[in-house]
């Protein structure tokens, strides 16, 4: 297990004072680093160790950890202090599947639709359906129009309960769910797969729309479990180098 000095020094140089609202902050800057894997499975720290390397009291750091912990992304032990939670890629997998109910079920009611498509979907048009030369490299931002094109698809089929459950299980993954950007073909295969999914839900091919977004979830499921565990290894041997045993 790493300690949290380890994975302190691993922390971006910008990484500045928090200010309020102290809390959300707090809670801001943990989840980047556990996306980031700058904290690790398996990581433990005190809450007065946290508040020393963030220049805050425990009160924002605790109600930070609780809301965490609450979404589960940490554990706590009386006497052991705080730790990142270990990846369950059981879990993940429901939570992939969910997705793809979730997002059925709304590609159904979007193909459904009679007259004028939802304004959403125009708007996804202009990202999605670009010739190669205008295509976005940057893969942090591709990762961020990923999400935004599965809730869009989500939001524009008009049932808001739908849209809130699946941006619960889109917070839940993605701690890990931006690793599938982390490669040029991966992000080739999203523009190509996203296109050939909105063109159908257009056209109104049910059958097409839908089993067209479950190879694609698919497939960035089986993507994520790969790419993560080789990250995991990555990160976890840097550690051992910066921090070995004394």
């Amino acid at each position: 297990m790493r300690a949290l000095a380890a994975s302190a020094t691993a922390a971006p140089p910008s990484a500045a004072p928090l200010r309020p609202n102290l809390a959300e902050q707090v809670y801001a800057r943990l989840k980047a680093e556990m996306i980031d894997f700058q904290l690790v499975p398996g990581d433990r720290f005190s809450e007065a160790e946290l508040g020393q390397r963030l220049g805050v009291s425990r009160t924002p750091v605790r109600e930070a950890l609780f809301r965490l912990r609450n979404e589960g992304f940490l554990d706590v032990e009386p006497k052991s202090g705080w730790s990142v939670r270990p990846i369950d890629f059981g879990k993940l997998e429901e939570l992939y599947d969910l997705r793809v109910i979730l997002e059925s079920a709304s590609v159904a009611r979007l193909c459904a639709h009679t007259g004028t498509p939802p304004d959403e979907l125009e708007s996804l048009k202009a990202i999605w359906l670009v010739p190669a030369a205008e295509r976005l490299a940057d893969s942090r931002e591709v990762g961020r129009l990923d999400e935004q094109f599965h809730a869009t698809l989500v939001r524009a089929a008009g049932n808001a309960e739908i849209a809130r459950v699946h941006w619960d299980v889109t917070e839940r993954i993605r701690v890990i769910r931006h690793l599938d950007f982390t490669r040029p073909d991966r992000v080739e295969a999203t523009y190509a797969e996203h296109a050939k999914i909105l063109r159908a839900v257009m056209q109104r091919k049910l059958d097409q729309a839908q089993l067209l977004l479950k190879t694609h979830v698919e497939q960035s499921k089986a993507e994520v479990r790969k790419i993560t565990l080789a990250t995991l290894h990555e990160a976890r041997e840097r550690g051992k180098h910066q921090h070995p045993a004394s």
